[in-house]
């Protein structure tokens, strides 16, 4: 049989969608580790500190890159000055966006969405359809045909995937649906998702987002310079690669139409700096397992599950190999999984309302961690 022939409908309109329905698997139970309630109440309080920390760290950082990028504009030092403001930028931005969005970060709500919005804007991200997005991601996970943030199918498309280390491919159609919104429309995917109740605060963000970066197109016309638009609107592009690294190791080359986060998502071990620019979402088992635990306690949680889950790995760079890898296979068989063993203290993986045990046909055997790297690259 062709790959051609083999390859799913991953769209959210497309007959994915209501197959999975049939199966039991959309808004489905999912499992969750034993963590004693006691002490997963004490996770998931909510505090200012931390986020008022990390984000006046960040802007202060962005400002200083900045400044470093306007004085060397025009000479060769703006190459490493605007790689440097590019990703302290973008990826930031989007850790930042995701967190807030959970409503996690901060305990005070007006934080929280104020991050989420200035955070949103700068990764190009309508913020109310982003919010019912993630959490269409969040309850039905790698589910085909019901999760509208599965990073590349199976096999996977790397025109899109080598597109998006310049966010290429997602840019543009974010930006072709600011547009469509500020007309008052939808596109057939987010109709699956966003609720007719939030579609016209979802109009009103577009217009605002459309009239800012028209706004800086207009300056930097009007100075005959690129400058503002590398400052603003720009670094979404051009520093947006640590983005995709991050994504790629957060659930690629795992299970699809799984019920057990340990199949299809994966804990990685990174230094503090890598963490800070993520915000400690390197711990994705945790976060999707308990979502409401913020994310200053996600190394916590992470100890009191570790023995119910595989083996993070150990390191960033461990992980983009393990998922390059196993995207290679996958071009070559769709159906290559990479299975990660439990530890003799977990309890048995969760694979469906359908089966108890890994499907036969979707499972290939492999070790938890790869490499011998030293640990938090």
């Amino acid at each position: 049989m062709s790959l051609a022939a083999e390859r799913r409908n991953y769209s959210l309109a497309g007959p994915e969608n209501k197959l999975a329905q049939q199966k039991g698997l959309a808004d489905a139970h999912w499992y969750t580790s034993p963590v004693p309630r006691s002490r997963l109440k004490q996770l998931m309080k909510r505090k200012d500190g931390p986020a008022i920390r990390d984000t006046m760290i960040w802007f202060a950082s962005l400002f200083a890159a900045g400044v470093w990028a306007y004085n060397a504009w025009g000479t060769w030092w703006a190459v490493p000055a605007f790689a440097l403001y590019g990703i302290l930028y973008a990826t930031p931005a989007d850790s930042r966006w995701h967190e807030c969005g959970h409503g996690t970060a901060f305990k005070t709500a007006w934080m929280n969405e104020a991050v989420y919005q200035i955070a949103s804007f700068m990764v190009l991200r309508s913020a109310t359809p982003w919010r019912w997005s993630h959490a269409r991601h969040h309850s039905d996970t790698y589910i085909v045909g019901r999760d509208p943030e599965i990073l590349t199918e199976r096999p996977p498309i790397w025109k899109i995937m080598l597109m998006q280390i310049f966010h290429l491919y997602g840019g543009p159609l974010e930006i072709k649906r600011f547009v469509l919104h500020c007309f008052g429309k939808v596109d057939k995917e987010e109709n699956e998702y966003i609720p007719e109740s939030e579609r016209r605060k979802a109009y009103r963000e577009a217009r605002i987002y459309l009239l800012i970066l028209l706004s800086v197109v207009a300056w930097s016309v009007y100075i005959q310079s690129l400058l503002p638009l590398l400052l603003i609107g720009l670094p979404s592009f051009y520093g947006s690669i640590v983005v995709l690294l991050f994504g790629m190791t957060q659930h690629l080359g795992l299970y699809e139409d799984v019920l057990d986060h340990r199949l299809n998502t994966r804990t990685v071990y990174m230094n503090p700096v890598l963490r800070f620019l993520y915000w400690n979402m390197n711990y994705h088992i945790e976060h999707h397992m308990f979502p409401m635990v913020p994310y200053h306690a996600l190394p916590q949680l992470h100890e009191e599950m570790k023995a119910d889950c595989p083996p993070a790995c150990r390191s960033f760079m461990s992980a983009l190999f393990e998922v390059v890898t196993a995207l290679v296979k996958q071009g070559k068989d769709p159906a290559f999984t990479l299975v990660r063993p439990l530890p003799g203290t977990a309890r048995p993986y969760k694979y469906g309302l359908e089966h108890d045990t890994a499907p036969e046909q979707t499972v290939t055997a492999q070790p938890a961690a790869t490499g011998g790297l030293t640990h938090g690259i």
